[in-house]
């Protein structure tokens, strides 16, 4: 879960010494060959993001400096290194989400890196067999709950379509909204081709279609609805920053949509060695800082997270669409889509 306005303040000092701060430091030549460009999406970069925290961590380690530039998210990731692929300025790209991945790899623009850091990821994460995109976190779509409105949550997306919620469910708009994407695939992935129906049926449920994350999880914490859709690891956020476990996951046996999130070096870089060493340091020193500042999974199985991340109930079935079908059906689905819900 991202775009969370905190700062985690104990990963501050234990990840960034007060002596990296220092001000009107000048670069020579060879410490600007030294450096290198970081593109990712906006909560990444943020105050509150891993940025802040990853970034410097990594200086210090290394001495590579790293300009850690903000691009949105991660659709506006691809157009950008696409529209400046005739005079490339990044490094790294952090932040494509694992149904993108046909994308980025018909772009040709990234080189493949089986990081070391590799060998210690669980198979399931790996969702590009050619390590051109490299996984740093994940997470599964999920429907939280006001636990002070609503005793009994809802046990699958069917019934969601039940008359007693209605105007009580918060949406993202797919154009939009990674979240909203993933909710759109999750009913694909669930109902195949008759997913429309289920989208003709919550309409009179939903009280609105947010256009981000953030608008619309704010409208359901400032008690506009009962019912959101998030992710399962939302929880975790507010027992760790809030001491409260008032807001609940609701776990479908049917299964929920899971969201790889990866790295990339492109192929145009000058800088591949210290590249590399970014990504490496992203699966393993930087683990922490991104799973409680993301509220989302580490992807290496020894970082050691807060007890707060019992909160995130894992759901025993993870589902995911195969990369080459998004990327063929996309516009097909959001047109099919539009449709449905503006009539």
């Amino acid at each position: 879960m991202k775009k969370h306005a905190i700062l985690s303040l104990v990963l501050a000092v234990s990840l960034v010494p007060a002596a990296i701060f220092g001000q009107g430091k000048t670069e020579s030549p060879a410490s600007i060959a030294n450096e290198i460009t970081v593109y990712a999406y906006d909560s990444f970069t943020s105050e509150w993001g891993p940025g802040p925290l990853v970034v410097p961590a990594f200086e210090q380690k290394t001495g590579i400096k790293v300009n850690l530039v903000s691009v949105g998210n991660g659709g506006e990731l691809l157009q950008k290194v696409l529209l400046e692929k005739n005079n490339p300025k990044a490094d790294v790209v952090v932040g494509f989400a694992n149904d993108i991945l046909h994308e980025v790899l018909v772009s040709g623009l990234f080189v493949s890196y089986r990081s070391p850091e590799m060998d210690r990821i669980p198979e399931f994460l790996h969702f590009d067999p050619s390590f051109t995109l490299l996984p740093f976190n994940y997470g599964n779509f999920a429907f939280v709950y006001d636990t002070q409105k609503i005793q009994v949550p809802p046990q699958s997306l069917e019934d969601l379509l039940d008359p007693k919620w209605k105007g009580k469910v918060i949406l993202m708009d797919p154009r939009t909204s990674s979240v909203g994407m993933g909710l759109l695939q999750w009913t694909i992935a669930i109902y195949g081709e008759d997913y429309l129906s289920w989208w003709k049926k919550i309409k009179p449920n939903t009280l609105t279609i947010a256009d981000g994350w953030s608008s619309g999880y704010g409208l359901f914490t400032q008690g506009e609805a009962p019912l959101v859709i998030s992710y399962t690891t939302s929880p975790v956020y507010h027992v760790m920053y809030e001491d409260t476990q008032r807001y609940q996951t609701a776990v479908f046996a049917q299964g929920h949509l899971a969201v790889i999130e990866g790295a990339g070096i492109l192929k145009s870089s000058a800088h591949q060695a210290q590249a590399r060493l970014f990504i490496d340091f992203l699966l393993s020193d930087a683990q922490e800082a991104i799973a409680t500042t993301n509220i989302m999974y580490p992807v290496n199985p020894d970082t050691v997270l807060p007890d707060a991340f019992s909160a995130a109930p894992k759901p025993e079935v993870s589902l995911m669409l195969d990369a080459d079908a998004i990327a063929k059906n996309r516009e097909k689905w959001l047109t099919e889509w539009v449709e449905v819900m503006s009539r």
